[in-house]
């Protein structure tokens, strides 16, 4: 199993330019990242960029709002963009608030219709209200009932947002089938408890994560989102060792071939 593995550049929690973040990944042989979506005018240069560091985008990061009834048509140039750097998977925080449950999974449906044209899968993370845990996500995707339009699982965000003892792998299981893309975060577990440290260091039983997920046939993105502990005081040495160690985890765990 050829496992994609990638890195959400804010695991470099602000500390590091583009170009330092670009040089640590490509020394330590980490390929793949996650982006933001970048202004039109700048897509050869990001793609120019990528390339001289050995490096491929494999999602684009969305900021979309769904309860802006502008959301589907302005939406459009970030699928647009996405297709012109040859991704096709999106990542979008989708967070209904009051609207009716109903208006926000016809945006979607229709938010999939428009991505599914040119290829590409819209990617719900484990955020409240839609996706923050295994039942609340499976009601979502059976109402939304789109191909394009699947679920970016949390490995801990469904601890951080569920007030009820879970386990990540059960979480998983409920909603297999419509995982199109996996945030690799771990946790020392806790409602509301901002404890992310290293790969390995948490509760996460990440060798059943891929397992479950590989049997089933897929191989990623999986993308480190490393997002630290709250109240840590982290020098650029601990952030670069924090993605170092965590990408040596994995591959100590042999699900990076």
């Amino acid at each position: 199993m050829a496992n994609i593995i990638a890195c959400n550049l804010g695991s470099y929690r602000g500390k590091f330019s583009k170009q330092e973040i670009y040089e640590h990944l490509n020394k330590i042989g980490l390929t793949n990242v996650e982006i933001s979506t970048p202004k039109t005018q700048e897509i050869d240069t990001v793609q120019e960029e990528l390339e001289t560091y050995g490096l491929t985008a494999t999602t684009i990061l969305a900021s979309h709002d769904v309860k802006n009834q502008n959301f589907v048509s302005d939406f459009q140039q970030t699928l647009e963009t996405t297709h012109k750097m040859g991704v096709d998977r999106i990542f979008l925080s989708a967070h209904g608030g009051d609207l009716p449950k109903d208006v926000v999974f016809n945006r979607l449906r229709a938010l999939g219709g428009n991505a599914q044209k040119l290829g590409i899968t819209i990617c719900l993370e484990t955020h409240p209200n839609l996706a923050h845990n295994g039942d609340i996500a499976l009601e979502t995707m059976n109402n939304i009932n789109h191909p394009c339009v699947g679920i970016n699982f949390d490995t801990a965000n469904v601890h951080y947002h569920t007030n009820r003892k879970i386990d990540t792998v059960d979480e998983i299981q409920k909603i297999l089938d419509y995982i199109r893309a996996v945030h690799l975060k771990d946790t020392m577990g806790g409602y509301h408890a901002w404890n992310f440290p290293a790969l390995g260091e948490g509760i996460v039983n990440f060798k059943a994560v891929f397992e479950l997920l590989n049997s089933r046939g897929f191989e990623g993105p999986f993308t480190m989102e490393l997002e630290g502990i709250e109240g840590e005081n982290i020098d650029r040495v601990g952030i670069l060792n924090r993605v170092e160690d965590s990408f040596q985890y994995l591959k100590n765990l042999g699900v990076i071939h």
